[in-house]
């Protein structure tokens, strides 16, 4: 009788630990939640990359400030491999996704699945086409046609409407390179003395800016202005002319306004900038993602963090806004 007691009392010890280990694997496996918190995946196209190392640093401070437990993950600039890690946060539950995306028209398949699983996405800083912009609760980041656009006008108001321009794009078929270039033409064909005499591509890189502007300083064509879709490939387009003893004769102009673009424009080599602020996107992006997790409406889909004009006159502002985020 004695055994049969100690038999029944080791069974229900049995049971009653595998409910709670039970309990235990479901409360800490993959995105679910943990003491409650909402889990947002942060799926993001590359960790080493200057700039988008501050949007990152600002999403994890705002997920830190709102409680909130932040997944993210470096696709290593792949595709392929981005669209696996939007398959796990699928897989793992979380209450939303944001991706910046590796590349804006490979976007479509993630959103898909996540609405599939019905998984609210925000995505950061690039903008999806309009196809996909349909597919997402919101898009957090900077009208790039509005930076390409007062980039041009600072430009063309400082040759007085007239001279010969030339334009580094950035990494061909991306939604800055598209919308920047085509807010400076806008600017171009409103000025009849003003002639775009190149174009081409430097990638976004300040190797490939220096060697373009090598190139056409050895073209002989007289060159007025430089504008380049952003700071890296017009530090490298100075770095070039300084090298030719030409930087006085043209006017270099850039966006992003980074950190070392800003010490450019303090110098006075680079006349022109505009700021992408990294941390206004990082932070709205997490405060979106809440929302949508949330289920709240949204009065407008675009959350947008408005592009600035840097010049020498104002560059201390945007020193200071470096500063505070913690760049050197």
């Amino acid at each position: 009788m004695a055994i049969r007691k100690r038999l029944m009392l080791l069974v229900s010890l049995m049971v009653i630990l595998s409910s709670f280990m039970a309990a235990c694997s479901s409360s800490t496996s993959g995105g679910e939640k943990k003491d409650g918190k909402l889990v947002i995946g942060a799926a993001m196209p590359v960790f080493d990359d200057k700039w988008l190392s501050y949007l990152y640093d600002s999403m994890k401070a705002a997920a830190k400030d709102k409680d909130v437990d932040l997944k993210m993950v470096d696709a290593k600039n792949d595709s392929g491999k981005q669209l696996s890690q939007v398959e796990t946060f699928i897989t793992q539950g979380v209450d939303a996704i944001i991706i910046n995306p590796v590349d804006t028209s490979a976007v479509g398949p993630m959103l898909d699945e996540a609405k599939d699983a019905n998984i609210p996405v925000v995505i950061v800083n690039r903008m999806p086409s309009e196809k996909d912009m349909k597919k997402i609760y919101a898009f957090v980041g900077s009208e790039s046609i509005q930076s390409g656009t007062m980039q041009m006008e600072k430009v063309a108001d400082m040759l007085g409407g007239k001279g010969n321009v030339a334009i580094m794009t950035g990494e061909l078929g991306s939604e800055a390179q598209i919308k920047r270039t085509e807010g400076n033409k806008n600017v171009v064909k409103k000025n009849p003395d003003m002639k775009i005499i190149r174009e081409a591509t430097g990638n976004f890189q300040r190797s490939e800016g220096m060697k373009l502007m090598e190139n056409w300083v050895q073209s002989g064509d007289k060159i007025n202005a430089v504008v380049a879709n952003n700071d890296e490939m017009a530090i490298g387009a100075i770095m070039a002319l300084e090298a030719a003893g030409k930087l006085n004769d043209v006017i270099v102009a850039g966006i992003d306004g980074t950190p070392d673009a800003l010490d450019y424009v303090k110098s006075g080599k680079l006349k022109v900038s505009a700021f992408q602020d990294p941390m206004g996107q990082g932070s709205k992006a997490v405060e979106t993602a809440i929302q949508a997790a949330k289920g709240e409406k949204l009065a407008d889909k675009n959350v947008w963090v408005p592009f600035e004009l840097i010049t020498q006159d104002n560059v201390d502002t945007f020193i200071e806004k470096w500063k505070n985020a913690g760049a050197n």
